[in-house]
């Protein structure tokens, strides 16, 4: 294990391409954790206001709810790193790293397996990120501070690096079959944005239920939108476990695949 990730670390370490679009995801959830407040004020000047409710009073930075409320900022994010994984991969077969690799003792396994492990240890990195910002800014931000209240809520903070994990499983996959960075990310574009949320609308107007079952809307549910509690509707509480295993399910049937075509699959 370790030596699969310095292997991806000693290709990663003067990439720029990776350096600089990791750093400005990161910077750009920063931006957006901060920005939450000043929307509230603008907002609030315009004159929005629900049932003398002011938006500022709204408590996104609580602790009961800003782990919910981050993590879900960042899930609409997550095609960023996505992209970034996508080129890692897909330059594997540009530059004949990947078959080199081979030549040099790397199994096919290996490989794969590596690329989960950067998967992972990213996903990781960024549910770190939103943890530390969270603290951060909760402490300057919450009206309570101790543990219970601080990590009550906490089980979403799990569920980002699910769902980061399971997204990267997919991006894997569409990287591993198609190989051209440029048809890759147009595929993950369509599929994600606009072929299965319209199907997956579609299904759940004619039936109510099924589209749960679907990959990126199961991966998507896993951190559902928080901030129609404000409105004083119904809104998910914790993350629900039935979510947990239906996309980890689908992260497993994406990596076999992968797997499957690694296998068969010529590296030319």
């Amino acid at each position: 294990m370790i030596r699969l990730l310095q292997i991806e670390w000693i290709k990663l370490r003067n990439y720029r391409p990776f350096w600089i679009l990791s750093i400005l995801y990161f910077i750009g959830l920063l931006l957006i954790f901060l920005g939450g407040q000043f929307f509230l004020l603008w907002i609030e000047s315009e004159g929005a206001e629900f049932e003398g409710i002011k938006p500022t009073m709204l408590p996104i930075y609580d602790f009961e709810d800003i782990w919910h409320n981050f993590t879900y900022m960042a899930s609409l994010a997550k095609i960023i790193p996505a992209f970034i994984f996508l080129i890692i991969v897909t330059n594997e077969y540009s530059y004949k790293t990947l078959r080199q690799n081979i030549i040099d003792g790397m199994t096919r396994s290996e490989f794969l397996f590596s690329k989960l492990l950067l998967a992972l240890t990213y996903s990781l990195v960024s549910m770190l990120f939103i943890f530390s910002v969270g603290l951060v800014i909760g402490f300057f931000g919450s009206p309570v501070t101790d543990l219970g209240s601080i990590f009550g809520h906490s089980d979403f903070l799990l569920a980002h690096a699910i769902e980061m994990f399971a997204f990267f499983s997919f991006t894997l996959l569409l990287a591993i079959t198609i190989r051209r960075t440029g048809f890759a990310l147009v595929l993950l574009l369509l599929y994600t944005i606009i072929f299965e949320p319209l199907f997956a609308l579609y299904i759940g107007y004619k039936f109510e239920g099924p589209e749960v079952f679907f990959p990126i809307k199961s991966i998507n549910l896993l951190v559902e939108n928080p901030f129609t509690k404000y409105f004083l509707m119904e809104t998910q509480q914790h993350i629900k476990w039935t979510s947990v295993i239906i996309a980890a399910c689908w992260a497993g049937v994406f990596n076999y695949a992968s797997y499957l075509i690694l296998r068969k699959r010529d590296l030319l």
